[in-house]
This record gives structure tokens, C-alpha cells and sequence, in this order.
């Protein structure tokens, strides 16, 4: 059965505005009106306006009163509350993969690690495909939604927290900490690995918001 093409326009309509969100394409002081979404995008208002919708429930967008629809700003309580559930469900997805993980998907976490370690390397890129590989090792399409839109989240707080050398060489030794955890299927120990990177995220977010001139 053929999928209607009202339902392919709104993905699609959907998947542009969400990637323009969360690449920073707009600015916090833009107002997402349905009908300049629509001629941005190249499609009709009523793909657009479902679109929107579905971003509004996803907390990427927010509706505020005289203003309308802007991309969701996050105060310092909603950095750690995000945090505190980034590190519940990170650390559950390494226990899980430490119990489910293939060996395949277990040399793949190898792979970037060591992708990670070369010179001229894009930390933010490669940090990225390792949390995705654990996700997908952890084997539960459930923690998987609901990792994946924390993610998503995340991205509205704008720059990584790998942004100095420093960082991102003590986050590769965190990482590096957990594959080796799931790989000796101590999911125990992966977990713990786990939470203490996403700790250690959030204290460099704390700084990072310390030192914002506008924070």
C-alpha cells in the first residue's frame, strides 16, 4: 500500500526543520511563523504546521505568549535535570550492552576509539557515533527513543562540552574505560564507567555556562 503523499511531505517537512533546530539555524530570538517555515523549506503550510506541532510536543520548540514559536532556550535547572537523566539511561544503555553487545558491535566501539586518537580526529563528530554505537549495542528500542531525544535535546545547549583538547582527551579516556568494561561483560562496571562521563560532561557544562558572558 502506497504511503500518502500528505504523510511523506510531513516527514519531510519534519526532518528539514528539526536538522535546521538542532544544527543552530535559527537563533533565539527567531520566531518560527508557519508561513515562513513553509517558503523556507520549499513546501505547503499544512505539512509544516503538523511539523511544527510535532516539534512543540518534542520540547525542541516552545510557544511563548506574544511571541509565538521560538526553539526552546534551557536555564541552568534544565541542564541538570537533562543531565541527570542523560546519566540514569547512559549508564543503563552500557550495562546493557555489556550484556547484549556483539563482538562486531564491540570492535566497532574499538574502531572509533581509536579514530578518536588520531591526529586531526573531530571529537564532537566521533563522540557522537560512540554514544550511538553503545545505544545500539544496548539492544532496547525503548532506551534507544528515549536516549535519542535527550540527544536531541542536548543540542540546544549549543557548543560541546569537548570544545578544549583537554576535555576531549579526558573523555576519551572515560570512553575508553567503558569498551573495556563491555567488552569483559562486566555490565556492573560499565555502568558505573558510564555515569561518570556524563558526570564529568556536566561539571564542564556548569563551567562552560559559568564562563558564558550571557550565563
Amino acid at each position: 500500500m502506497p504511503i500518502p503523499k500528505s504523510d511523506t511531505q510531513f516527514h519531510a517537512a519534519y526532518k528539514d526543520i528539526k536538522q535546521r533546530i538542532l544544527e543552530g539555524f535559527f537563533s533565539s530570538t527567531d520566531r518560527l511563523r508557519e508561513v515562513d517555515v513553509a517558503t523556507l523549506v520549499g513546501m505547503g503550510r499544512t505539512p509544516v504546521r503538523e511539523a511544527l506541532k510535532r516539534l512543540e510536543d518534542e520540547r525542541l520548540l516552545t510557544h511563548e505568549p506574544r511571541r509565538g514559536l521560538v526553539v526552546t532556550q534551557i536555564d541552568q535547572q534544565g541542564v541538570t535535570e537533562l543531565y541527570a537523566m542523560r546519566e540514569v539511561l547512559e549508564g543503563t544503555a552500557a550495562e546493557f550492552a555489556a550484556r547484549h553487545a556483539t563482538d562486531a558491535e564491540i570492535e566497532n566501539m574499538e574502531f572509533i576509539l581509536v579514530e578518536s586518537g588520531a591526529p586531526g580526529s573531530d571529537p564532537v563528530t566521533l563522540n557522537l557515533a560512540f554514544h550511538q554505537a553503545i545505544y545500539g549495542a544496548a539492544h532496547n528500542q525503548y532506551l534507544l527513543r528515549s536516549l535519542r531525544a535527550l540527544t536531541d535535546t542536548t543540542y540546544l545547549l549549543g557548543r560541546s562540552t569537548l570544545h578544549t583538547t583537554d576535555r576531549a582527551k579526558r573523555a576519551l579516556s572515560e570512553h575508553r574505560k567503558i569498551v573495556t568494561a563491555i567488552k569483559n561483560r562486566d555490565a556492573e562496571q560499565a555502568g558505573r564507567a558510564a555515569k561518570h562521563h556524563i558526570r564529568q560532561a556536566f561539571l564542564e557544562r556548569l563551567k562552560m555556562l559559568r564562563d558564558s558572558p550571557t550565563g
